[in-house]
């Protein structure tokens, strides 16, 4: 399968004319966060596929005006053509705003997910606005990605774990990719394309050696 991923950027080359040909066929569209909701709506309405979102920080539109024919996938577990998807929105906690969470809230909304990846026999792709700790995060207490995200996919080992918020330059598809474990993760910001049948792509993911000075808990 094929998905358009997104996160935190309006991409011009999406925004307000997509060309579609170029990026089609598209299964579904997965957004990471922080993007208007207009935005799902239209890329819903243009390539005429399933919309899977989480909220990002800045997300505070989407209480009053969500996105049209999209489906919030925070807390739950949606299936789609074979695949589960699990999200988690929000960011670490730093100022007290919507869509924040200190590290044992959000480690409570994830427990909160086993029972139902258990009874669904695993998950397959994580859809999160904010990485786990020590992979591909900031220092800045805003940008520091989830402990508990880490513990996560050591113990579920999804296939992709999906997350937005650190906002980099890639010149390369490659450059977006880290590996833990046999879980490839995803920095989505802007827009990717995501092949879920590319063999290849796990062997092209960059091993990523965590910080020591930030020492992840197992």
């Amino acid at each position: 399968m094929r998905f358009l991923t997104i996160s935190d950027v309006v991409s011009a080359e999406l925004y307000p004319v997509a060309h579609s040909e170029a990026l089609e066929p598209l299964d579904a569209v997965l957004s990471c966060g922080d993007v208007p909701p207009e935005y799902l709506t239209y890329l819903g309405h243009v390539f005429r596929v399933p919309v899977f979102y989480v909220r990002g920080n800045h997300d505070l539109r989407y209480a009053r005006r969500p996105p049209q024919g999209a489906t919030h996938v925070h807390g739950r577990l949606v299936h789609f053509k074979g695949l589960r998807i699990v999200g988690f929105e929000g960011s670490m906690w730093y100022n007290g705003g919507p869509m924040q969470y200190t590290e044992t809230q959000m480690q409570w909304t994830v427990w909160k997910t086993r029972p139902l990846i258990w009874w669904h026999g695993g998950v397959d792709i994580v859809l999160a606005h904010a990485p786990p700790r020590g992979f591909g995060d900031g220092n800045d207490l805003c940008h520091r990605g989830f402990r508990c995200f880490v513990r996560f996919i050591r113990s579920h080992q999804p296939r992709w774990f999906l997350h937005g918020h650190v906002h980099r330059t890639f010149h390369e598809p490659s450059q977006r990719l880290l590996r833990l474990g046999d879980t490839i993760i995803v920095n989505t910001v802007g827009w990717h394309i995501l092949d879920t049948d590319h063999e290849t792509m796990a062997r092209s993911a960059r091993a990523l050696q965590p910080n020591t000075s930030r020492n992840p808990r197992r």
